[in-house]
């Protein structure tokens, strides 16, 4: 009857609330007295209400007998059951009377309220640090103890929090609950999808407080600081090379191992990662997905969109730590930094010359395959690399970019505008080791050295003799 007629005859003599019932009474009495009178059997923690140690049980024995009846998740607790199914109905009842943000549950609506308020209540006793949920301070608290009392029971991996679980799990499962309403893409972390959302909305939260440029997640805003600091805090157990982010350190150790997982399913080439089959596979398609907004050139990829966007801006992000000279892509600041550091990671397999760059070397393993695979559309002569190509083409074109600010006088290639500028300027940089005399090219240099040696390579095969020169 106290249901239809409200009627709450039992109070609490310690903070006014009534109920209907004396044994409800008695259980909220519990949190004042702070008696926990059912233990489980299991672990030994204690609770205050016999349901509380049911649903807690139920972390031991993985019973989860609430079943979603839209996609079949299963939950140990009704309450989890009811919140999901908001996932499906977008369900949103709890507003924030500050902003006007809707949430789908009390409890995230009051942790949300304290962004205004700036309350954070629990306090770690460890270190200080304050956190606005208690579940987050529960969290905080394991980074001091180690503990991980959740484990996967598909591969035993640990956790420290139920939720770290929840996510791991669907690796296992391949679950993913949230979907994008714009375009269908579906994600197994919602806040996964919160940062694919800023891709339709454009939207940039996170600005750096050094160059001010904005991001659409904290965690790329983390790795861009790092160009500022230098900070490279993953290294490789190899060879000790030091790394921005934990994926760049995974796809260097493919350089160890030689794994290349990513296979294409047209020609069979693998690759060490995802991002180049991805670009690799535009070859076949032909698809141009990424358009600069200035011009309008299409590109195969966003990095090289980003590339050449900085040729209009001038941008130059990354800089030396040794030399501060600047360059417009993380890759082509790797490679110089070689030249600091002297480093040649790259090795051929065949004679065990090293190099700085991975094209480098597959230029150098075409000495010994004997493969040309850049063939002229006017003659049919074949190369070994695209700047040989592009080298020869000129002498079809008549194209003569590089011109000496001296004089005038153009050429096809920057080394011989390079020889030509130490007219001017009297430079002989190459000097012979017998004798000291200097040259102003290495190719003077060789045939002069041959008066020394007495080399002679090249001789006639009409009459004969032999020349140190083919001039």
């Amino acid at each position: 009857l106290r249901k239809h007629t409200g009627e709450k005859p039992y109070s609490c003599s310690d903070c006014v609330a009534s109920f209907s019932q004396l044994s409800v009474l008695k259980t909220h009495e519990r949190i004042h007295t702070g008696e926990k009178p059912c233990v489980c059997s299991d672990c030994g923690k204690r609770f205050r209400t016999s349901n509380d140690l049911k649903s807690h049980q139920r972390t031991h024995t993985g019973e989860k007998p609430y079943v979603c009846p839209d996609c079949g998740t299963s939950f140990s607790h009704l309450s989890g059951l009811k919140s999901h199914e908001r996932v499906h109905t977008g369900e949103k009842p709890y507003s924030c009377s500050d902003c006007g943000a809707s949430f789908s549950h009390l409890c995230t609506l009051k942790t949300h309220q304290r962004i205004h308020t700036g309350e954070k209540p629990y306090v770690c006793p460890d270190c200080g640090t304050c956190f606005s949920q208690l579940s987050n301070l529960k969290s905080h608290e394991r980074v001091h103890t180690g503990e991980k009392p959740y484990s996967c029971s598909d591969c035993g991996k640990r956790f420290q929090t139920y939720a770290q679980l929840k996510v791991h799990q669907r690796t296992h499962t391949g679950e993913k609950p949230y979907f994008c309403s714009d375009c269908g893409t579906c994600f197994s972390r919602r806040s996964h999808l919160k940062s694919h959302e800023r891709i339709h909305t454009g939207e940039k939260p996170y600005s750096c407080s050094d160059c001010g440029k904005c991001f659409t997640t904290s965690t790329d805003l983390k790795v861009h600081q790092r160009t500022h600091t230098g900070e490279k805090p993953y290294s490789c157990s190899d060879c000790g090379k030091c790394f921005k982010t934990s994926k760049e350190l995974k796809v260097h150790q493919r350089t160890h191992t030689g794994e290349k997982p990513f296979v294409c399913s047209d020609c069979g080439t693998s690759f060490s990662q995802l991002s180049n089959l991805k670009s690799h596979e535009r070859i076949h398609t032909g698809d141009k997905p990424y358009s600069c907004s200035d011009c309008g050139k299409c590109f195969k990829t966003s990095t090289v969109l980003t590339v050449h966007q900085r040729t209009d801006t001038g941008e130059k992000p990354y800089s030396c730590s040794d030399c501060g000279k600047c360059f417009k892509t993380s890759n082509k600041l790797n490679v110089h930094q070689r030249t600091h550091t002297g480093e040649k990671p790259y090795v051929c397999s065949d004679c065990g010359t090293s190099f700085s760059q991975l094209s480098n070397l597959k230029s150098h393993e075409r000495i010994h395959t004997g493969e040309k695979p850049y063939s002229c559309s006017d003659c049919g002569k074949c190369f070994k690399t695209s700047k040989e190509l592009k080298v020869h083409q000129r002498t079809h074109t008549g194209e003569k970019p590089f011109v000496c600010s001296d004089c005038g006088t153009s050429f096809s290639q920057l080394s011989n505008l390079k020889s030509h500028e130490r007219i001017h300027t009297g430079d002989k940089p190459y000097s012979c080791s017998d004798c000291g005399k200097c040259f102003k090219t290495s190719t003077v240099l060789t045939v002069h050295q041959r008066t020394h040696t007495g080399e002679k390579p090249y001789s006639c095969s009409v009459e004969g003799w032999a020349c140190n020169s083919n001039f």
